[in-house]
């Protein structure tokens, strides 16, 4: 069981140019003045969860055990969407509760999961607009002071989860799609090895083709230099991740594909 550093971690979609971002932070440091706070990232795309589960996934792991990571890509935010606080085996996570958390669901096995208590966290505020101030940095503020974990709210064994990729149910295709397009123009899905292994297991195919847009790829490579020039070429990533790239070029610009767009393993 971990226990709370105060050393939080901020994953959001708010960008660089508002306020949004100092506002959360300040609250953080008002509450405790001790923290720690690291930036993953602000650029997620407006809104996307997955995008936001893919980025998490990705370097959550190479914290300090007991850091606590707080997300907040929150389309449902003013709703009666949950906001929830989850202690994992080795970290700790705040987020609403919308499904940007599947990953670390299957990763991290919980060993609690609580509805955040809003009467008790929330800041006063005009409107419901912004839970990552007036929320969720209280919480994660008061997480980080050691705030005993069991008084963040009551107890929920339903959190929601989406389906990362899906196997059609006669395991003729793999259906998946582009979660993050990274700076190098690389296109990153949500199909995993292990999404890989079990469809090839599934369908007892010797071989598979890939397919996204007009673009067919009949092979995995193991690395960038594989790759074909002016060719869009496949690997799994560093991450475990199916990613499509273009040797020493951006894949997304030239063959116009983002996140969002359908991958196919057939």
């Amino acid at each position: 069981m971990p226990h709370p550093l105060g050393f939080i971690t901020l994953l959001t979609d708010f960008g660089d140019r508002d306020w949004f971002v100092a506002s959360m932070k300040g609250v953080i440091l008002t509450i405790n003045p001790h923290a720690t706070i690291v930036d993953l990232s602000h650029q997620i795309t407006p809104c996307r969860i997955d995008e936001a589960g893919y980025f998490l996934k990705s370097c959550y792991r190479e914290f300090p055990e007991g850091a606590i990571h707080v997300v907040v890509v929150d389309p449902g935010v003013g709703s009666d969407r949950r906001a929830i606080a989850v202690m994992g085996r080795r970290y700790f996570f705040l987020a609403p509760d919308n499904g940007v958390l599947t990953h670390i669901f299957e990763e991290e096995l919980p060993i609690e999961v609580r509805e955040i208590d809003q009467r008790r966290f929330r800041r006063e505020s005009p409107g419901h607009t912004f839970d990552g101030r007036d929320l969720f940095a209280p919480a994660a503020a008061w997480l980080a002071r050691q705030q005993p974990f069991e008084s963040f709210g009551r107890l929920i064994n339903d959190p929601k989860a989406f389906t990362i990729a899906e196997t059609k149910s006669d395991a003729t295709a793999l259906v998946g799609e582009i979660v993050h397009v990274d700076r190098f123009g690389n296109l990153i899905s949500n199909i995993t090895a292990t999404h890989l292994g079990e469809f090839q297991n599934a369908s007892k195919a010797t071989s598979s083709t890939i397919r996204i847009g007009k673009c067919m790829i009949s092979r995995l490579v193991t690395s960038y230099t594989e790759g074909q020039s002016n060719c869009l070429c496949a690997l799994v990533n560093s991450n475990g991740f199916l990613e499509l790239f273009i040797r020493e070029d951006n894949a997304a610009n030239s063959v116009q594909l983002g996140v969002g767009d359908r991958i196919y393993i057939e």
